[in-house]
């Protein structure tokens, strides 16, 4: 079986690594990067809290051993299903089975000056780039005169109360309490502002009503202005414009407010649902296909009761549905009984995010259950360590939070240049 996989992501990765070395597959990844990258800590990244590096990992070491599996860098241009191939910028490839693991991207629902303007996170680069902006922002705020641009200087918007928001507010006014007032003394970071804008009336929304409170109560612990319910409409770089009227003087909106699947050129528009998320059945094939495959972000498996408006954009989704394509796809090569196909069931193992230093919240379903602080901090680290790919990365991890923990310090605060004539904005 020629076996075609785009992206690799959780989903993608796992899969290809799943299948790496068992007879009958000759698989082939695809990715316009040439290295995985661990998403949930983009924001320590940004943060300056651990290096780029310590969260990607080359996918070509990934299958050193692997007799079975290639990996290409390569960006796909468009899937020509009549002829079982994809064209990308370095030649076509032919597929017997197709996997779409694409995953999504920052989604600003068509506002194209907030686009423009807002700076997103879904990528290593784009945290590399934010921490660059956040900290040259600073340098800028040391040496300017001017009040009015001090103030827009010092004001950080982050939009979006999810996970990422959440996370990134919190670990901000870490570096204001700790960091920032060390590195520059000649600021006043008590006028410092960290404003998290919502949408919806609480932070968390998707977790339970216990994290939702207790993570906006750590939030206002730490000094975040916390605005629930506020939409932001526009923001030209200067100013952020809300819905109600409100402006906010600020040099720097961080965008985490959704996200929207990456969808590839040849997928019909017929099968694309809310999210820009392709449609799947619950073998996570492509509606009106046979042999192509979504999984991960990008897919969109519509159920009754429980996900009737898809699975949640989360990295076990992606594993899992990776783990029962193993299944359907050794049994497709085997050309066994499609009785024995798997359906998709997502076992939901619940949530956590941190909030700061000693904050976080988790959420377990099974049995029911919610805690938070310290305790919580130590689950999430533990649990996010073990996720990371590579020992060598893992031991890099830890050694920057143990050595964080103990000096409340990061040595990652350092301001490249994209190259000798332009400078990061």
């Amino acid at each position: 079986m020629k076996l075609l996989i785009i992206g690799g992501g959780f989903g993608g990765l796992r899969l290809a690594r799943e299948l790496s070395n068992k007879a009958g597959f000759e698989i082939t990844l695809l990715d316009r990067f040439n290295y995985h990258q661990f998403q949930p800590l983009f924001y320590q990244v940004a943060t300056a809290g651990l290096d780029a590096s310590n969260i990607s990992f080359p996918l070509r070491k990934v299958f050193h051993h692997s007799k079975n599996v290639r990996f290409c860098m390569a960006e796909v241009k468009e899937i020509v299903h009549a002829q079982n191939k994809v064209i990308t910028d370095i030649g076509d490839f032919e597929y017997d089975q197709l996997v779409i693991a694409t995953g999504a991207d920052t989604n600003f629902f068509g506002n194209e000056l907030m686009a423009a303007n807002a700076m997103p996170m879904k990528s290593t680069v784009e945290a590399i780039q934010l921490r660059h902006r956040m900290l040259k922002n600073f340098e800028d705020a040391a040496s300017t005169k001017d009040l009015l641009e001090l103030e827009r200087l010092m004001t950080v918007v982050i939009v979006g109360g999810g996970p990422t928001g959440v996370e990134l507010s919190g670990a901000i006014a870490d570096m204001r309490r700790f960091v920032l007032p060390k590195d520059y003394p000649e600021l006043d970071f008590s006028k410092m502002k960290i404003i998290l804008l919502e949408g919806s009336s609480k932070t968390l929304a998707a977790m339970s009503e216990k994290s939702s409170q207790q993570s906006q109560q750590y939030l206002e612990e730490l000094k975040v202005d916390v605005r629930t319910n506020s939409i932001l409409n526009s923001y030209d770089g200067k100013t952020a414009v809300l819905k109600d009227g409100s402006q906010i003087e600020t040099a720097l909106v961080i965008w985490a407010a959704g996200v929207k699947g990456n969808v590839l050129p040849g997928i019909d528009n017929t099968i694309i649902a809310k999210g820009n998320r392709i449609k799947v059945n619950q073998h996570c094939l492509v509606n009106g296909f046979e042999n192509v495959y979504a999984i991960g972000d990008v897919a969109f498996m519509e159920t009754d009761t429980l996900y009737p408006h898809g699975h949640p954009q989360v990295a076990p989704v992606a594993i899992q549905h990776a783990d029962m394509l193993v299944n359907n796809l050794k049994l497709i090569q085997m050309k066994s009984n499609n009785d024995r196909m798997m359906e998709f069931v997502y076992n939901d193992q619940g949530a956590m995010a941190t909030v700061g230093r000693k904050l976080a919240v988790v959420d377990v379903p099974k049995p029911k259950l919610h805690f938070g602080g310290f305790l919580a901090w130590l689950v999430w680290m533990f649990l996010h360590l073990m996720l990371i790919l590579g020992v060598k990365n893992r031991l890099s991890v830890f050694f920057n939070w143990f050595y964080n923990y103990f000096t409340k310090d990061q040595n990652l605060r350092l301001i490249f240049k994209v190259n000798y004539k332009e400078r990061i904005k």
